[in-house]
């Protein structure tokens, strides 16, 4: 589960107008929409993601096919940094862009073409070299920053007030469970006959194929479905208090920039993409260089950390709401002891890391897996916190901490491209490890100290002593 997800509710502050019983059948249009968000954070996570692996198959001999293109690349983590070059640019425009317009053609289009440069990537590799391949990585960034943005537009006028939590985890969790089996497939395909080229073709015909059903299947709001019932169209909409045919709220750009509850979320989240993006796109590389994993081996035992996350993120909400319901804990004071639960344990296994080596096989898998694994608890912190300081501006919180700290997802891996001149030198993953520790650190001080689980008084600037915009 992708550091983009869970940020929904933008119209979550606003409550029925009247009870309206659920629709009795237990699969309505609603579940549809949400199945088809949920397949597109798999298939994106799983092309974001699945270079990670194949690269080493690109620059190693993995697969016993002769005719199988290897290729003499120094510039590793560069390449691998390239998907955040097009990534950060729509972040904040995609938000508004998919509240003006809706967001399913712009999901359908950026989905499309994301697909087609995957399905070019090894083409392009051959002719073009690793400029070919950041090309086509950079402009599938670009494609999939609108998902997120629009995902989370389209959500929040689908799901039910009283099934938020439920749909909204299912979505955002197609993320890592993406992650999951995107590296295990990659590293088996690779080691097959048809190598690792197979990979981008797999991913591209999926991605594909969504966009076709999305085109036909997915539609903006209830009011816009030709195939929803008038009993669930009601349920939908009496739930968000009639909030499709409401007119937003205008922007409080001033007091957002000025807010210090912003500036710790948005602090956490550049720690975190720099810690989490760090272990996504070098640990293959590491598993493979230091720890001499096969990589068929490698891709499982770099997958695992990520179903362990995909696994304990359910754990770790679970527990979250329930000190919350039971008031044991304050809103702000859950968001912070979980948000230290996701940073603080990482960074302390982190720094063990880097002093593994081939010997201790076992204790760095180890420590991978509570690296990764325990960092799933900043969902029920940072991650959240955008809705429980400004439930009606959430989207575009969202949108401005997802583009400034995927900067940070970008540099992550170009600060190991610089430090990281010989793969095999544990010292200098030392180094690598040491900084993403630190970093988590002071990002979380920075929330703990900073953050706040009130909603701010700017979450209803624009509406008049009535209510109304």
């Amino acid at each position: 589960m992708s550091k983009e997800t869970l940020e929904m509710g933008e119209l979550g502050n606003q409550k029925p107008k009247n009870q309206v019983e659920a629709p009795h059948s237990c699969c309505g249009v609603r579940h549809i929409q949400v199945f088809l968000n949920f397949l597109l954070t798999f298939i994106a996570y799983g092309i974001r993601v699945n270079l990670s692996v194949a690269i080493v198959a690109m620059t190693t001999k993995a697969s016993e096919n002769p005719d199988i293109p290897i290729f003499d690349w120094h510039n590793k983590s560069i390449i691998l940094s390239s998907f955040f070059w097009g990534y950060i640019i729509p972040q904040v425009g995609a938000g508004q862009l998919a509240k003006k317009f809706g967001p399913k053609w712009f999901l359908v289009a950026t989905m499309f073409i994301c697909s087609i440069f995957g399905l070019l990537l090894p083409i392009m590799a051959e002719t073009m070299g690793s400029e070919g391949v950041m090309a086509s990585r950079a402009l599938q960034g670009f494609c999939q920053g609108f998902i997120f943005p629009s995902i989370h537009n389209l959500l929040s006028y689908w799901v039910p007030v009283s099934e938020r939590s439920r749909l909204g985890t299912f979505v955002y969790a197609g993320g890592p469970l993406g992650t999951v089996v995107s590296m295990i497939v990659t590293g088996i395909v690779s080691a097959s006959w048809y190598g690792w080229p197979l990979i981008f073709y797999i991913y591209g015909v999926m991605g594909i194929v969504w966009s076709i059903a999305m085109a036909i299947l997915g539609s903006n709001k209830p009011c816009e479905s030709k195939i929803i019932s008038e009993e669930e169209r009601t349920y939908i909409e009496t739930s968000l208090g009639h909030s499709s045919n409401q007119k937003p709220l205008p922007t409080p750009w001033k007091s957002i920039l000025t807010s210090l509850p912003v500036w710790a979320i948005l602090v956490a989240h550049c720690g975190q993409n720099w810690g989490f993006w760090t272990l996504i796109t070098e640990i293959p590389s590491y598993m493979n260089t230091v720890m001499h994993f096969q990589i068929k081996s490698n891709s499982y035992l770099s997958a695992l950390p990520y179903f362990i996350l995909w696994v304990l993120s359910f754990v770790f909400s679970g527990i979250a709401d329930y000190l919350i319901i039971k008031k044991y804990t304050s809103l702000g004071a859950t968001r912070k002891i979980f948000n230290s639960i996701g940073l603080i344990c990482p960074a302390i296994a982190l720094v063990f890391l880097g002093f593994m080596d081939e010997e201790h096989k076992n204790l760095a898998i180890a420590l991978l897996v509570v690296a990764v694994g325990l960092n799933s608890a900043i969902y029920s912190g940072f991650n959240v916190n955008h809705m429980d300081i400004s439930p009606n501006h959430s989207g575009t919180l969202m949108g401005i901490t997802n583009c400034v700290s995927n900067i940070f997802s970008l540099l992550a891996p170009l600060f190991v491209q610089v430090v990281v001149t010989d793969e095999k030198d544990t010292m200098q993953w030392q180094l690598v490890f040491g900084v993403a520790s630190a970093i988590y650190v002071v990002s979380n001080f920075v929330f703990v100290f900073c953050g706040s689980g009130e909603v701010q008084e700017w979450n209803n600037e624009g509406k008049d002593e009535r209510g109304k915009v």
